[in-house]
Parts: C-alpha cells; sequence; structure tokens
C-alpha cells in the first residue's frame, strides 16, 4: 500500500476505527432524531423481537405438542425444528442481504424473533440432559452430535441453493 501526505500511514480508513460523518449527515440524523424521538431509539426493535419470539416459540410448541416425544426416546421433534429453523434463516439472510431491501425492523422481528423462538437448542440440552440421565448418554451424545451438524449442514445448504436461485432468477 501506498502512502499519502498523513505522515506515511495507509490510504484508506483506518482499521478500527470509524470515520467521522459530514456535517449534512449528522444534522439530518439530529433532525430525525428529534422529529421521531423514541421510535428511533431501542423499543421498536425490543417489541417486534417480543412479538416475533412469542409467534416462533408458540409455533415450536405447537410442532411439540403434534409430534411429542415419549419418555427416554429420541427427540425427533425438537431436531427437525431446529434443522427447519436454520434452513429457513439460511434463506431469510440471503433474501434480505441480497434481494430485498427489507425494513428495519424485519430482521429483528423475523430472524431474531420468529426463528430464534423457534429453533430451540436450550430445548435440545434439556433433551440431552434428559437421555443422559435416563441412562442412555450414548444417544445423548449422538443426538447432540447430530442436532449440530444437521443444523450447520441445514443453515450452510440453504444459504447456498438461495444464493444459486437467485442468480438464476438475475439471469
Amino acid at each position: 500500500m501506498g502512502a499519502d501526505r498523513t505522515g506515511g500511514r495507509p490510504y484508506g480508513p483506518v482499521p478500527g476505527r470509524t470515520p467521522p460523518l459530514p456535517a449534512a449527515r449528522r444534522a439530518r440524523r439530529a433532525r430525525r432524531a428529534r422529529r421521531h424521538g423514541p421510535l428511533l431509539g431501542p423499543w421498536p426493535v425490543l417489541a417486534v423481537v417480543s412479538l416475533g419470539g412469542a409467534t416462533g416459540a408458540s409455533a415450536r410448541y405447537g410442532a411439540a405438542l403434534l409430534w411429542p416425544t415419549a419418555a427416554g426416546g429420541f427427540p425427533w421433534t425438537t431436531l427437525l425444528v431446529n434443522v427447519v429453523g436454520c434452513a429457513l434463516i439460511g434463506v431469510f439472510m440471503v433474501v434480505i442481504t441480497d434481494v430485498w431491501a427489507a425494513h428495519r425492523l424485519v430482521r429483528p422481528f423475523f430472524g431474531t424473533g420468529v426463528l430464534g423462538g423457534f429453533t430451540t437448542f436450550s430445548t435440545c440440552a434439556v433433551d440431552v440432559q434428559r437421555l443422559v440421565d435416563g441412562g442412555h448418554a450414548r444417544t445423548g451424545l449422538a443426538y447432540l452430535g447430530l442436532t449440530l451438524l444437521a443444523a450447520l449442514a441445514a443453515v450452510w445448504s440453504a444459504v447456498w441453493v438461495t444464493h444459486r436461485a437467485v442468480a438464476w432468477r438475475q439471469t
């Protein structure tokens, strides 16, 4: 990298430091904050994450009621919910970053709220503990490993397929 007239520093932004905003942009932000008040604060984000989380957790609970796991049985429902949720997260992230300019509250609502409430890795941990306590340590360990591998494979595959579909659609 070459040096400029700034005392030998490389061209471009300094890593770890955000350049200051131009005065006009700072003034626009200040006017917007005065005009909208708390709408630009954290409250709308917290509200949509809460609403989305309640929606996603309700869907997960509904799945557990439809397909209950027998005591000591393999928790297929939780595994399926986590894998499907991770695949949806992969699709969603590609769509909102590459295809669609979403409203600022869509990502917290759907990504963090709905899909965060739907996927349930805390229930996975409880299921593993129940299997271990019930004398099925190998099954619990296999379930834990399968959940991690399947979730990672689902999100990666969904991202890959969605990228390909978007590229195909644009040609």
